[in-house]
């Protein structure tokens, strides 16, 4: 069930667009068009996006123009080829080093920061798939207000973040696991990414890196906190030739509580998940309580039904299972028969 991605496409120079008499700087025909006026402003083309994000990351724009850029971006809504061509600016600057001598089954991006949201139960979820062949690439940010469960819970799970290639190479040999900060994949994205806090909102930044899949896995998982951004991400995942599963999870995180029925959308179309029977919200609230609950030493079942609720998600994200109930079948039984040491 493995589908190849796409090869990227060159950037096409001629697509840089014509510079006015005013202009004093390479990138402002960028700021002029995403931003002329009503009427005549209008999204970047896929080849504009790369070059464009493309200079931003070797630090050919100013500061003022990567602000600019980004608002404006924001402001006029992501389109999906405009997205792809900044995915893909991404991806040269960022993803060459993060190849492995074996493929990648399931690319996780991790960059919800929701300060409301509790423990990082997903977190789990990758383990539990990855202790049962499928390995397992997530990567985020490791800093920021809503960032700190996720820091402390592979503390708590003696899991240090691979913050180079050899390191997440090792990790994935040794647990099937790795998880990647994006300050490590491209301190550029990371710096671009922080700026939230001083722009005061979200910028389309935040979809690249959850379609980032620097290791070139062979399906990705994708949590969306709204939903109008499950269209985007199936658009921008088709024109670049990969298999994805995107759900609205928990505080924007690719996790499925199991509480209520989950609406599945992926390249093959949308399918509707029944609720799990007997499910109620997780009652551990630290790092500690959830390594307990992971080595079968605390009981805990709102916490266990996450986890095999999301680890159902994540066997059809990576192709191993097309059913619902197969993959809550093969979830339920790989939770009941996992081992008990971290």
């Amino acid at each position: 069930m493995t589908e190849a991605h796409s090869a990227p496409e060159a950037a096409d120079q001629t697509a840089i667009p014509p510079r006015a008499s005013t202009d004093t700087h390479d990138f402002a025909p960028f700021i002029r068009i995403l931003g002329r006026g009503p009427g005549r402003s209008r999204s970047l083309t896929r080849a504009e996006a790369r070059l464009a994000l493309g200079m931003v990351l070797r630090g050919e724009a100013t500061r003022e123009q990567v602000g600019a850029m980004l608002m404006l971006l924001r402001y006029r809504g992501e389109a999906a080829d405009e997205i792809v061509g900044l995915v893909e600016a991404a991806r040269d600057h960022a993803c060459l080093p993060w190849r492995f001598s074996q493929p990648v089954d399931l690319d996780w991006p991790s960059y919800a920061d929701g300060r409301t949201r509790g423990l990082p139960w997903y977190l789990l979820a990758a383990l539990l798939v990855a202790r049962n062949g499928v390995r397992v690439m997530m990567h985020g940010p490791s800093a920021g207000p809503g960032r700190q469960p996720m820091i402390d819970a592979l503390d708590a799970l003696a899991i240090p973040p691979a913050t180079t290639a050899v390191a997440a190479e090792q990790s994935l040999g040794s647990i099937g696991f790795a998880f990647v900060p994006i300050e490590a994949l491209s301190p550029e994205i990371a710096a671009l990414l922080a700026l939230r806090g001083v722009l005061g909102l979200r910028s389309p930044l935040n979809t690249v890196g959850r379609l980032l899949d620097p290791a070139n896995a062979t399906g990705s998982i994708d949590g969306v906190f709204h939903p109008a951004y499950i269209v985007l991400h199936l658009a921008v995942a088709e024109r670049l030739g990969r298999r994805i599963a995107v759900l609205k999870g928990g505080g924007g995180e690719a996790e499925w509580t199991g509480v209520k029925p989950l609406v599945l959308n992926s390249r093959t179309g949308e399918s509707v998940w029944p609720a799990l029977e007997g499910v109620d919200k997780p009652t551990s609230v630290s790092p500690a309580d959830m390594v307990a609950v992971w080595q079968g030493i605390q009981s805990d079942p709102g916490a266990e039904t996450v986890v095999i609720a999301t680890t159902a998600v994540a066997l059809f994200a990576a192709g191993r299972a097309d059913d619902p109930a197969a993959c809550v079948a093969q979830a339920r039984a790989m939770w009941e028969s996992r081992t008990v040491q971290p």
